[in-house]
């Protein structure tokens, strides 16, 4: 079997860009060459520029070590590649000390397509190897406000279809909490957002989301209700009333990358407030079916297979749309092989295939040409006509009284590692807290020029109107 870590690396850094790609939680796209053609997302690169790290094949190794499992396989492929204080939440695992997962959901269709359940899969692994609690946010506030179209009625509508996608997924009710922020807003948790929001300036929120003058204050101050979902305190009814102790127990949040800024501003307040600052682990984009450097949209029915998508529409949607490594005709195919890397249906086959040899003999034989597309293709819509049939099977099952058990107010219950090891401190050593319990995570290098640019210009502004005033005063 070939060596796995270049072919990780290739995955994260298929083309090296030569203009700005656009990754943030609103757009994702990737650099458009001279050719015109868009190039696939580099990851490596936003590794860099967010300065989060990389998961290494070490730290798998450890994952395997501290939890007794394999590593998911989006880890071993670099599907989820990049990590903020994993590490830390593996030590508290090993000690027996609490942590909580905590993901959420945009409600902003009918449908979820399969893009959107990679987080939520790979969460649900992490619920079941951890045995922790499991906190789902249901954005529907968000959707309303940064949507020019959405009615708080279409919102609503759709946070309980997708509760219901959600749920399908396969959690745990016992120890799962789902809420909308529509209905859980206020108490400790308004209380929380509270004290975010007064810890991000304007400035800051300029400088890491890209806002101007003409963006809504709901869009400035959503960050603040965003982070306050990464404290356990925001959680007494699971977590206790007692903010001493529910301050210091971490989140780990699963998310993809495009998630990230957000975090990253919690993790600075985190540090001012003495809160534990949230872990994160990144997962890479699902492409949508025109190809790399596109992103899945839950409005363009054509972009993505959608989890309520019978098998005839799938099979049509790969066939007609996905776009294909291969070559022009079947003997150049033959000769030359296909290119893996570009290939919709084989990029798919890397997320949802669990055989690693399985998924490295059809990249050979892709690579070789002795696989041709069409061949490739269906073995793609074989695994994910399965894939959602048994999605939907679940989603059935899934009913209103369901979905208001999850989204109660009840003590939930779990038991985390059941053979903790007890950890010796050296004496004058200091706790193994690291970055959680406090420092500063520091902004980029292009936000700081954004605040500095911004300051200068608030003082010229400050400095004119001043000059107006006195004039004004000299004149009466």
């Amino acid at each position: 079997m070939a060596d796995k870590e270049p072919k990780v690396q290739a995955a994260l850094a298929a083309d090296a860009p030569t203009t700005k790609q656009t990754v943030d939680p609103w757009n994702v796209a990737g650099e458009i060459g001279a050719d015109g053609v868009a190039k696939a997302i580099n990851y490596l690169t936003l590794i860099d520029e967010f300065g989060t790290k990389k998961i290494l094949d070490e730290d798998l190794a450890r994952f395997e070590k501290v939890t007794g499992k394999k590593p998911h396989r989006f880890m071993r492929r670099g599907i989820v590649f990049s990590h903020r204080d994993l590490n830390l939440i593996l030590d508290r695992h090993e000690r027996g000390e609490p942590f909580f997962l905590y993901t959420g959901r945009g409600p902003s269709s009918d449908s979820m397509h399969i893009g959107h359940t990679i987080p939520f899969e790979f969460t649900k692994w992490l619920q079941d190897v951890f045995d922790v609690p499991l906190i789902i946010m249901m954005t529907d506030d968000e959707k309303y406000i940064f949507s020019e179209k959405r009615t708080i009625e279409d919102v609503q509508r759709y946070t309980l279809g997708n509760a219901k996608d959600i749920i399908a997924v396969g959690f745990d009710p016992k120890k799962t909490f789902m809420f909308s922020d529509y209905d859980y807003m206020g108490g400790a948790f308004y209380r929380n957002v509270t004290r975010m929001s007064k810890h991000i300036t304007l400035n800051v929120a300029r400088a890491v989301f890209g806002f101007d003058g003409s963006s809504n204050i709901g869009k400035v101050h959503f960050g603040a209700v965003q982070g306050a979902t990464s404290f356990a305190s925001s959680f007494p009814h699971i977590f206790g009333p007692n903010e001493a102790v529910t301050n210091l127990i971490p989140a780990l949040i699963p998310c993809a990358i495009d998630q990230d800024p957000y975090f990253r501003v919690t993790r600075d307040v985190a540090a001012r407030l003495h809160f534990a600052k949230p872990a994160l682990i990144h997962a890479r984009f699902l492409d949508a079916l025109q190809g790399p450097g596109s992103k899945m949209s839950a409005s363009v029915d054509t972009s993505a297979i959608f989890m309520a998508d019978d098998p005839k529409k799938i099979k049509t949607k790969i066939n007609k749309y996905a776009f294909s490594g291969g070559q022009e005709t079947e003997a150049e195919q033959r000769e030359k092989g296909g290119d893996a890397d570009k290939d919709v249906s084989f990029q798919y086959l890397t997320f949802f295939l669990e055989d690693d040899e399985e998924l490295e003999q059809i990249r050979k034989d892709y690579t070789s040409g002795k696989l041709l597309t069409g061949e490739l293709k269906a073995k793609c819509i074989e695994e994910l006509q399965v894939y959602t049939k048994g999605f939907q099977e679940r989603r059935a099952a899934v009913t209103d009284e369901l979905v208001a058990d999850f989204m109660s107010l009840k003590k939930l219950e779990w038991k985390g590692n059941p053979n903790p090891s007890v950890v010796v401190q050296k004496e004058n050593e200091a706790p193994a807290t690291g970055e959680s319990a406090g420092g500063s995570t520091a902004l980029t290098q292009n936000q700081l020029k954004k605040i500095a640019k911004q300051k200068l210009i608030d003082e010229k502004k400050a400095a004119k109107a001043a000059e107006k005033a006195a004039k004004a005063a000299g004149g009466s």
